[in-house]
């Protein structure tokens, strides 16, 4: 928990340089939010795994904690600094088109939350991630106080409504802000961190395979797509046949196309099967875990590890189907002997000398008849006292009297040739799984 108090204690002090700035440009908002707003980084550094962040990263961000809209590019660790984006075409001039996946968490909804899941989900992908603020604003406050903070996947069309407030009183216009001035429509049915999302999926010169979400990020992503599929079905259909989603600590309903989204909690999570739709199961229930996904905490959604076993699992079952065999061992072994060992052939050699016999096993007692003096040359030989040609072993083919003492080759080959051979499989194609009702 050092590390997590020190990403906290170094971003709250971070914020409060930046203070009198922001007190100066809209001194009644912030002073109001501000406390709230700490304490919602306080949480995301509960919930989320802060220490992921590098410390110049928490310092980066720290103005912008509760920025609601903004879009962050967060590569892998190692992979160098993360990016601030104020608007979708910065996104894009920033490297966005490059950017496959997208991250949208949720709890307090500050900037290092989002950036610390976004950070889990790029290294389990080893790739750069978007992540969208989902922020904190007065409307939150109105929401919380209405129960919208407990009851997010039964609420969240409140969140919506009430961001007028913050409209009205004035805020960063971030993100997709931009877009909300050109619509005639002054009933909102999306918050500005739905709006961002949307604007990134419905973007054309942006391809995301891969869509996460956490907590109230999840309905986040559902708003989005649903917003999304009213103003543009066949990007939703597109982005159906090319986009996974997978969603940690709740389960909320997503548009009839997307018929491949996993929905992990935890066991113990009950603050996201409070927020869960009952009708929709639980794909993945991980033991012994919680809401949060801080792995100094024992009972974390290990978010790196579960996302990589998921798309592991996903990548070889559409490599290796179902009724691929397997050769075993004893299958392969026989055949590899026959076709090695060869028909015995007897050449006739000049007689070895008497160094080059085999030595006899140490079990094996040598002939009586060793001392005797030997026969005369008219006597039959004994049979303890054989010629070497004799007594040299029969082996495999030899072509010259080089490769007489050789006769083991074969056997050493036939021994290696012995372990097994994995047989190519075929390659097939993996079943979509059922929709969700």
């Amino acid at each position: 928990m050092f590390e997590t108090a020190f990403a906290l204690g170094l971003t709250q002090f971070a914020r409060s340089l930046s203070f009198p700035e922001r007190l100066s440009q809209r001194p009644v908002r912030n002073a109001a939010l501000e406390p709230w707003r700490l304490r919602n980084t306080g949480m995301d550094a509960l919930y989320y795994d802060v220490k992921a962040l590098s410390a110049d990263e928490t310092f980066y961000i720290s103005d912008s904690l509760a920025s609601e809209g903004l879009i962050m590019i967060v590569p892998p660790t190692g992979g160098g600094m993360l990016t601030l984006c104020d608007s979708v075409e910065e996104f894009r001039l920033r490297g966005g088109r490059e950017v496959r996946a997208m991250a949208v968490a949720g709890i307090g909804g500050s900037a290092i939350g989002a950036a610390a899941f976004a950070r889990n989900v790029a290294d389990a992908i080893d790739a750069p991630v978007a992540a969208v603020v989902s922020g904190y604003g007065l409307g939150d406050i109105v929401n919380e106080a209405i129960g919208g903070a407990f009851l997010f996947g039964w609420l969240g069309h409140v969140r919506s409504n009430l961001e007028v407030i913050d409209d009205v009183v004035g805020r960063p216009k971030l993100g997709a802000y931009g877009k909300r001035d050109e619509e005639t429509d002054t009933r909102r049915h999306t918050g500005l961190d739905a709006d961002t999302v949307q604007s990134l999926l419905a973007d054309p010169t942006l391809s995301f395979t891969l869509i996460a979400g956490h907590s109230r990020g999840n309905r986040v992503i559902a708003d989005a797509l649903y917003a999304l599929k009213a103003t543009d079905p066949g990007r939703v259909e597109t982005l159906a046949n090319t986009a996974r989603i997978v969603t940690f600590g709740g389960r909320i309903k997503m548009p009839e196309a997307f018929t491949e989204v996993i929905d992990v909690v935890g066991e113990l999570d009950w603050f996201g099967e409070l927020n869960s739709r009952p009708k929709i199961a639980t794909d993945i229930k991980v033991p012994f875990c919680g809401h949060s996904t801080n792995t100094d905490l024992p009972t974390a959604l290990k978010v790196t590890r579960i996302l990589g076993d998921i798309l592991r699992g996903e990548a070889s079952k559409a490599e290796t189907p179902a009724e691929a065999v397997i050769a075993t061992p004893e299958e392969v072994t026989a055949p590899i002997v026959e076709d090695t060992v060869v028909d015995p052939v007897t050449i006739a050699t000049e007689p070895v000398e008497p160094e080059a016999l085999p030595v006899l096993a140490a079990e094996e007692p040598l002939p009586a008849a060793i001392d005797v003096e030997p026969p005369a040359r008219d006597e039959p030989v004994p049979e303890a006292s054989a010629s070497p040609e004799a007594a040299e072993p029969t082996v495999e083919a030899a072509a010259s009297p080089e490769v007489a003492t050789k006769g083991t080759d074969v056997s050493k080959k036939a021994g290696k040739a012995a372990t097994p051979i994995m047989v190519p499989l075929p390659r097939g194609k993996a079943r979509r799984p059922r929709a969700k009702n």
